[in-house]
């Protein structure tokens, strides 16, 4: 019985060294080649790995962009999902505040991988759709902060928490895409103090 298990432990430890070698690897061609010119051949090369092997773990670079997306977006919703129970309107200014800049710093630390994350959205169909499902599970976090002010008598009421929180959303977008193609002029502080201070004004005044 020991030895079986001990067996089954070895071939799994193996599954997710090779699961990991194949992730690196196609982090490694997606930054030298980008989404559209890196070929799961290119990947499974690097790897150091057969085919048959890589396509028991991924079927296709597709497959392995979107596990890489979920792996880069995690420290994101690391940072929306701080927990968000402000006493007073300063607090919850001083939270959003610091989310904001945090949530665009992250971007630039991410920017290479981002870049390849944008151009398989725009050719990819599972690309897209994950990216949409990024966007909603942040949306989703934001809307629930604002219902937590709303109802605590911080932010104003009468205001519908999920098209707020979209609408915050999508000023973090904008701004994510042009830090990850640099084109903003300004610097990332003050694009955070703005989106906040506009966010804020108008949410908690």
């Amino acid at each position: 019985m020991e030895e079986t298990k001990s067996v089954t432990d070895g071939r799994h430890l193996r599954s997710l060294h090779t699961r990991h070698k194949l992730l690196e690897a196609a982090k490694e061609v997606f930054r030298e080649e980008g989404f559209h010119k890196a070929t799961i051949s290119q990947i499974i090369k690097r790897a150091k790995t057969g085919y048959g092997t890589a396509y028991v773990h991924f079927t296709g670079k597709d497959d392995l962009l979107i596990v890489l997306m979920e792996d880069v977006m995690t420290a994101f919703y690391s940072i929306a999902e701080l927990p968000f129970t402000p006493a007073s309107r300063a607090e919850a200014e001083e939270l959003i505040l610091y989310q904001t800049t945090a949530f665009l710093r992250m971007a630039e630390s991410e920017r290479k991988m981002l870049q390849v994350f944008g151009e398989a959205i725009g050719v990819s169909a599972s690309a897209s759709q994950k990216w949409a499902e990024i966007r909603e599970r942040f949306i989703n976090r934001i809307a629930q902060d604002i219902a937590y002010s709303q109802q605590n008598g911080l932010a104003r009421t009468g205001l519908d928490p999920e098209l707020v929180g979209r609408g915050w959303f999508y000023s973090h977008e904008m701004y994510l895409w042009e830090i990850v193609r640099g084109e903003h002029q300004a610097q990332l502080d003050e694009i955070a103090k703005t989106l906040a201070a506009i966010y804020t004004g108008g949410l908690y005044s």
